[in-house]
């Protein structure tokens, strides 16, 4: 479930769409087997004065936070020269596109591994950054600097990224170099078990959006949004993200999202570490070997998993099922989102009531539900109530989910304690944006710096 790092053209040669559909059925394990993988990403900025960090240079930067983190026992991967990620056993730190840290965690057994892997990454990032005159931000979007005061990191797939973006949609650019997410990666044991899952999380993504929300900041003022994260995928790239509606038709198989990834233009293809412009390219054209940017070459299986970590829908199929609806947080809610979602799919009595609570919402009410997470949170309207409903009906599926794993910590807790912060915000119907806004108004005057100390890990 960690990042990894391959030099491109590796695997073997894929001729068929079979070849496809058997990669992503190879994820299936059994029970047993079953692990929680979290990534999360958060902002850097200097001490002194609140600018992002550059990638090099005078003062703190993003490359004396990879080099400095190297003392942990990580890695470096480096491409032309420069340090732009690091690997450990069972997980990785890699950059988004504006120098965003992103940890892509092991695949743990409980969630209490989980928040002891969250909490070692911080302590570490923490050592490092006090040493160069640097935080790090748990937001959802970077609450300060403009599209154009955010630097590019130095990684060859986001110079192709930034330049298709425009081409598709209007807010890419700040998807890109703006926005943080907390993501959570579970397993499935079957095509039906996936499809179940798929369906469940894909359905509650807005309860996460809303849960989650923590983004009401940009430019230094308030954007209008509780998840301006959530507001700027909507209009990202429409033939790669969304919510999917096929996955709710009867019958989903692995072969219908296939399907969809094929329809779905490439960015890239990578060969001996160098990343070759293929955007706007079909897959389909690469398996017959009439791909404009390889003429006469057909792919191999890392080219098929390069193209589809470029999709983004809310939910997204590999060998694992990613959650992708909350915005990035505090420490403590970096572990209650893979708790949320442990607690709905890995318990079969929880997933099933999930299942009938979703069964009969329509395709117009899934996407009304995502739009209204992002602007009005757990306020959102529903049928005959609002989301903070739903939201406290799907807490507590997930709470009798995690008590029936029975994995308790050293102090006899069991993982629903992960839970307890996320049961507050649904009681009270006040999302942290909200929170984070009526400070803004009050305690902080009307100013965004104070976040910079609020917000910091």
């Amino acid at each position: 479930m960690s990042g990894t790092y391959n030099l491109g053209g590796e695997g073997a040669p894929v001729e068929t769409k079979t070849q496809l559909i058997e990669a992503l059925s190879k994820g299936e394990k059994p029970r047993e087997a079953w692990r929680i993988g979290t990534e999360h990403e958060k902002f850097g900025f200097t001490l002194d004065g609140h600018r992002p960090l550059a990638y090099e240079g005078e003062g703190p930067s993003v490359r004396a936070m990879l080099e400095g983190l190297v003392r942990f026992g990580w890695e470096p991967i480096i491409e032309d020269g420069r340090p732009v990620a690091l690997k450990r056993e069972g997980g990785s730190v890699t950059l988004e596109p504006g120098g965003q840290f992103e940890l892509s965690g092991a695949p743990l057994e409980t969630l209490h591994q989980t928040c002891i892997e969250v909490n070692q990454h911080l302590r570490e990032v923490r050592e490092v950054a006090s040493e160069i005159g640097a935080g790090f931000l748990g937001l959802g979007f970077s609450p300060k600097w403009s599209l154009e005061e955010t630097p590019m990191m130095p990684k060859a797939r986001y110079t192709i990224m930034r330049d298709y973006m425009p081409k598709v949609g209007g807010l890419g650019h700040q998807m890109m170099f703006r926005s943080c997410t907390v993501q959570t990666n579970l397993d499935f044991s079957s095509e039906a078990d996936m499809a179940k899952k798929f369906r469940v999380s894909l359905a509650l993504q807005p309860v996460a959006t809303a849960l989650f929300a923590n983004s009401p900041f940009s430019d230094g003022r308030p954007n209008g949004y509780l998840s301006y994260r959530a507001h700027v995928w909507t209009d990202v790239d429409p033939d790669r993200t969304g919510m999917l509606p096929f996955v709710f038709e009867d019958g989903f198989t692995y072969e219908h999202y296939v399907d969809w990834a094929l329809a779905a233009p490439m960015y890239f293809v990578k060969r001996e570490g160098r990343f070759i412009d293929a955007s706007g390219q079909s897959f389909r054209d690469f398996l017959k070997g009439k791909l404009p940017a390889l003429p006469g070459e057909i792919p191999v299986i890392s080219d098929w998993e390069d193209h589809i970590s470029t999709l983004f829908p809310e939910v997204r199929l590999k060998t694992f099922l990613e959650q992708r609806g909350a915005d990035g947080g505090p420490w403590n809610r970096l572990c209650a989102l893979p708790a949320l979602w442990v607690g709905l799919l890995y318990d079969d009595a929880a997933l099933e009531a999930a299942s009938k609570l979703v069964e009969d919402w329509t395709q117009e009410e899934r996407v009304a539900l995502r739009l209204g997470a992002a602007h009005c949170g757990l306020k959102t309207p529903f049928r005959n109530g609002t989301l903070q409903d739903v939201a406290k009906e799907v807490l507590a599926i997930a709470r009798d989910g995690l008590r029936a794993r029975k994995r308790l910590n050293l102090h006899g807790e069991n993982e629903a304690v992960f839970l307890d912060d996320l049961d507050e915000i649904a009681a009270s119907g006040i999302t942290p944006a909200e929170r984070l806004l009526e400070r803004f108004e009050k305690e902080w005057g009307g100013s965004v710096e104070p976040l910079f100390e609020a917000a910091a890990y």
